[in-house]
């Protein structure tokens, strides 16, 4: 394995640590867990295989360089001087055919201070280049055709022989290179494949160990859907307690909940009375001042009444579970069709009864009631109520045929919060208490021309309420 392969694994790594760096904090733990996973493996695995390739390589190095130390001992005992001669001479074959055949990459050469060689008949016509190192060495070389070679060198001196002779073996590297690389190649294969399952195997663990998580979140988008009440504690201890202790809070916010509705409606039977006395009382006193006090005690009765129902309403959109709507509103829509007969008035109702919001079911009649009752005394001879599925949510449109509004009284009414009764004796929650519950359910009412002729409501409430505060 050469140096750019061995560091592109790591430029590999470095580069999805700085892609992960900048991804957005917002993910979720089990793709946090894969990441981090991710990283470890992309970094362990192939440190792991560059050192176990390292250590290959010097293995088989090792035992390269042994064979051919082997080999030099050979040819050094096979080496022979004859003084009759004077020349130098092979007395054996060294039992290696490659030591026979030209350029077969497998050498050896015997040279002597003079510069005269005796050579092996597969280096023909070349020579090995001589290292000036004293004792035995091993290094690399090209051989004859370029070729990489491992050579092993030593000095000797051969009795009768009266100089000093460097003795080369050299083996061609291709045979080691061919092995160290398909060692890597394996390698990496299996360290892939590792890989792989062990991504595979944390996956399916961070799954498992997630699971309990998992349907804690489940759970708590079906209380925040209204669809229950509890979470559900059978989990693993943490979890378990934290669950506890959630269910707890629920538990109390819905008592303090409770709670405030009931102080409010006690507060709203107390003051009932006493407002009723000096209306009583009022009569007595002279026109204009029966007029001024009438007119004090009903702005007392609407400021009371207006507070109230945001008492009411508070926390509603936090608990509040998913009603059917045609269901809750039905008491409310048929008290007021006997009512607007009485009158000679056509209630016209179209409802579609599956439709469910997250609301509380006082606060959709209150809604309602307060919509259709200001319609009612505008209206000639027809009011249209259409409640209908929409993408999200659920839309009311509540329709009359009076005389209606101008744009301008309009966007004037929905700014100030003013009652739609304005001109009309009575009483009721006024836009600004509709406008309180559409805030606290995340709903919009608007108003707009009604093809009767009259006023158009239309209120549009989420499926899952979001709250609004």
């Amino acid at each position: 394995m050469n140096g750019a392969a061995r560091t592109r694994p790591w430029r590999q790594a470095r580069a999805w640590l700085r892609a992960l760096a900048t991804r957005p904090a917002g993910w979720s733990l089990s793709r946090r867990l894969l990441a981090a996973s991710l990283a470890l493996v992309l970094v362990i695995l192939p440190l792991a295989g560059a050192g176990l390739a390292y250590n290959f390589r010097e293995a088989v190095t090792a035992s390269f360089d042994q064979r051919l130390r082997s080999l030099l001992q050979v040819v050094l005992a096979a080496l022979d001087y004859n003084p009759t001669e004077q020349r130098l001479q092979i007395s054996r074959t060294l039992g290696d055919a490659r030591f026979e055949r030209v350029f077969s990459g497998w050498y050896w050469q015997i040279r002597d201070d003079d510069g005269t060689s005796l050579v092996s008949r597969s280096l023909w016509d070349q020579r090995l280049p001589v290292s000036m190192a004293d004792g035995v060495t091993l290094r690399n070389i090209s051989g004859p055709r370029g070729e990489p070679l491992r050579v092993i060198e030593r000095d000797v001196q051969l009795a009768g022989h009266p100089q000093r002779l460097h003795v080369s073996v050299a083996a061609s590297q291709e045979d080691l290179d061919a092995e160290v690389a398909r060692f890597e190649w394996l390698l990496g294969l299996s360290l892939l494949t590792l890989g792989v399952l062990l991504l595979g195997g944390l996956a399916v663990q961070i799954r498992w160990g997630l699971a309990p998580l998992r349907r804690l979140h489940a759970n708590l988008t079906r209380i925040e859907a209204g669809q229950e009440q509890r979470l559900d504690t059978r989990l693993p201890g943490e979890l378990s307690e934290l669950a506890t202790a959630m269910n707890e809070v629920l538990e109390r916010d819905r008592r303090l909940i409770e709670r405030g509705r009931s102080a409010a409606g006690n507060l709203a039977h107390a003051l009932k009375t006493p407002v009723s006395v000096l209306q009583a009382l009022s009569d007595r006193l002279p026109e204009g001042e029966r007029r001024q006090v009438r007119d004090e005690l009903g702005r007392i009765d609407q400021a009371v009444r207006h507070h109230l129902a945001r008492a009411s309403a508070a926390g509603g959109a936090t608990l509040a579970g998913r009603v059917h709507l045609g269901e809750a509103i039905a008491p409310v829509v048929d008290g007021l069709a006997r009512l607007a007969g009485r009158r000679g008035i056509a209630l016209e109702r179209d409802i579609d009864a599956s439709l469910a919001v997250r609301m509380d079911p006082q606060d959709l009649q209150e809604l309602v009631g307060n919509l259709l009752d200001n319609a009612l005394r505008w209206a000639g001879r027809r009011v249209s109520l259409r409640v209908a599925g929409e993408v999200g949510g659920v839309r009311l449109s509540i329709e009359d045929d009076g005389p209606g509004m101008s744009a301008e009284q309009r966007e004037a009414a929905l700014a100030r919060g003013a009652r739609l009764d304005e001109r009309r004796s009575g009483s009721g929650l006024g836009l600004a208490i509709v406008e309180d519950l559409m805030t606290l359910y995340g709903g919009t009412l608007s108003l707009d021309d009604s093809p009767l002729g009259g006023l158009a409501a239309h209120v549009w409430l989420p499926g899952v309420a979001r709250p609004g505060g």
